[in-house]
């Protein structure tokens, strides 16, 4: 006959269902092991002492109590001194001594604490220049508590940055039992005082002499799994960027805002959608939320499919072409509009894509070895950068030079082959046409005129800076490692009527030479519309008031070219 299991009442506890369930626990031949083992478990006193301590507090928080009191000690120290102020009976006397005991002063000392809910420690306060002085690191206040043994930490000076560093943790010691510390961190304060000019020796020493309570002013040192995490991948953005107008971003508070050119260090891509991001040369320290490539490409052809977006691929006619004629303002000639494939398989770094996002760079300086970088200009109507162009060669013809174009006209009396133009027939340029050994070419006053790919080179063999001037079209097709083309959007400065318009600036056109409002406003569309369409493939955007300032502004970029580093496509520094 089976025993019968007992009936649990209503109000018993975990404790008391443990009990039951070890009473009933019986032998098996099977199992006995088992059983003697989950017996003895259950029958551990220390877990029924537990079961009980979860039992009160389960019932404490069911019926919620709250303080009659939360100054008891002080109520008891009002009583004692009022005790100790007259004659007392055998009665009051009693009471004083249990009042001053030490152990009944720490039971009331802990009741005030939980019934004030004062579990937080107490740190001291944060001085009022701490934002600016710390240029927003993180810092971390650590109140340590230590005997007479040592702090068990280690430090050093980094010879790379003069910080103080903690070098190394003890184990077991009192740094290494709080968990705070940890090698790396930097050290800023000890108790108060500030050790950033004090030599390792004497912040060992007032380590050492702080006994009780020790208050370290730390900034954390990044986890050597997180510095290797952290990417070193840079990319230049090729579109502005507002968070606080993108619906789509997790926390539009925590985006990064950038426009376009801005060199981004992607800290992060773990997330596929919303990549991590600092700005290069921004003093804030944080990362941002940015759209990946991948996203950003994918909703920028949502939008085109929703007509929400302009097709990047539209035929229309750009407005630097449409004034080209009437204004007379590209003399030498106008661009062939036909599709050209490229043989050489080089051009833009952008791929295949019709949306561009970002590019990944990386920083390039010429080396004394290398050939110099082509600087390419472009210039909406109204720039004359054919004469700017020509006005700097003039000025340093033994570094800098222009690529010496093709042409099937006639040769002048006073022309030499190879200075003004290579003379060819025109079955000759346009078989080199057809084998895309021009970089542009087209047709003035029915004659052939092309800049080629081997004249540049021939200039740049010389060991001299090429510098052409191309229509926008070309540009993809120059973007190669070979050229590492830099280049440079000139536009005229533009004022808002001609009434306002300098006499500086006069790109001719209009009746009798006379620049109209409606020459103003065409000059205005075209310089929108080229940064529209190329802004993206522009390094330098030079605003040109009049030629002497112009010149002379090209001429400090030519310079700053030979001696300084820029951002490049990451693809033209690999080797």
């Amino acid at each position: 006959m089976k025993e019968a299991m007992p009936v649990l009442t209503a109000g018993a506890g975990l404790h008391e269902t443990l009990a039951l369930l070890t009473s009933q626990l019986r032998p098996d031949a099977n199992h006995k092991e088992d059983m003697v083992f989950l017996k003895d478990v259950f029958s551990e006193r220390s877990l029924g002492y537990l079961m009980k301590i979860h039992e009160k507090l389960r019932q404490y928080e069911r019926q919620s109590p709250t303080p009659f009191l939360h100054t008891a000690s002080s109520l008891a120290e009002d009583v004692t001194e009022e005790l100790q102020s007259g004659p007392m009976s055998t009665e009051e006397k009693e009471l004083l001594h249990l009042l001053s005991s030490p152990h009944l002063k720490a039971v009331l000392s802990v009741h005030d604490t939980v019934a004030q809910k004062n579990f937080d420690p107490v740190l001291p306060p944060l001085p009022d220049d701490f934002e600016d002085e710390l240029d927003e690191e993180s810092v971390k206040i650590v109140r340590l508590v230590k005997n007479k043994e040592p702090l068990g930490a280690t430090i050093r000076r980094d010879e790379a940055t003069g910080v103080v560093v903690v070098a190394r943790i003890m184990r077991g010691g009192a740094a290494d039992r709080s968990g705070l510390v940890h090698v790396g961190d930097e050290l800023r304060e000890v108790n108060g005082v500030s050790v950033i000019q004090k030599r390792p020796d004497e912040i060992s020493q007032l380590l050492s002499q702080s006994q009780g309570s020790i208050t370290l002013k730390i900034i954390p040192a990044i986890k050597e799994e997180d510095r290797l995490k952290e990417s070193k991948v840079y990319m230049r953005a090729l579109f502005d960027y507002i968070p606080l107008e993108d619906k789509a971003t997790p926390c539009q508070e925590a985006g990064l805002p950038f426009k376009r050119g801005d060199i981004l260090q992607v800290v992060t891509q773990d997330d596929h959608t919303w990549w991590q991001a600092k700005r290069v040369g921004d003093s804030n320290l944080r990362a941002g939320l940015i759209p990946s490539k991948l996203f950003q490409e994918r909703r920028l052809a949502y939008r085109m499919k929703m007509g929400t977006l302009p097709n990047p691929k539209s035929p229309k006619k750009p407005a630097y072409e449409q004034g080209c004629d009437k204004a007379g303002l590209r003399r030498s000639f106008r661009l062939s509009r036909k599709d050209r494939q490229d043989s050489s398989g080089e051009g833009s770094d952008f791929g295949d894509s019709d949306y561009t996002t970002y590019e990944e760079v990386s920083r390039y300086q010429q080396r004394p070895n290398e050939r110099p970088r082509l600087v390419v200009l472009i210039g909406s109507l109204g720039a004359r950068i054919n004469e700017l162009k020509q006005r700097v060669i003039a000025e340093n013809p033994h570094r800098f030079a222009v690529a010496v174009p093709h042409t099937t006209r006639p040769k002048k009396p006073h022309e030499k082959e190879g200075v003004e133009y290579h003379f060819v027939t025109k079955q000759q340029f346009d078989a080199d046409a057809l084998n895309n050994k021009f970089i542009e070419h087209g047709e003035y006053k029915e004659n052939q005129y092309g800049t080629s790919i081997e004249a540049i080179r021939s200039v740049q063999a010389k060991n001299k800076m090429c510098v052409v001037d191309v229509q926008p079209e070309a540009l993809k097709r120059l973007r190669t490692a070979e050229f590492k083309p830099y280049v440079i959007f000139v536009k005229p400065r533009v004022p808002e009527s001609r009434r306002r318009r300098s006499a500086a600036t006069s790109p001719g056109g209009g009746e009798r030479g006379r620049v109209t409002d409606e020459d103003l406003q065409e000059m205005r569309q075209s310089a929108i519309q080229i940064d529209q369409q190329y802004g993206q493939l522009v390094d330098r955007v030079l605003i040109k008031e009049d030629s002497a300032s112009a010149c002379a502004e090209l001429r400090g970029i030519l310079e700053r070219l030979e001696r300084e580093s820029f951002w490049v496509p990451i693809s033209w520094v690999r080797t």
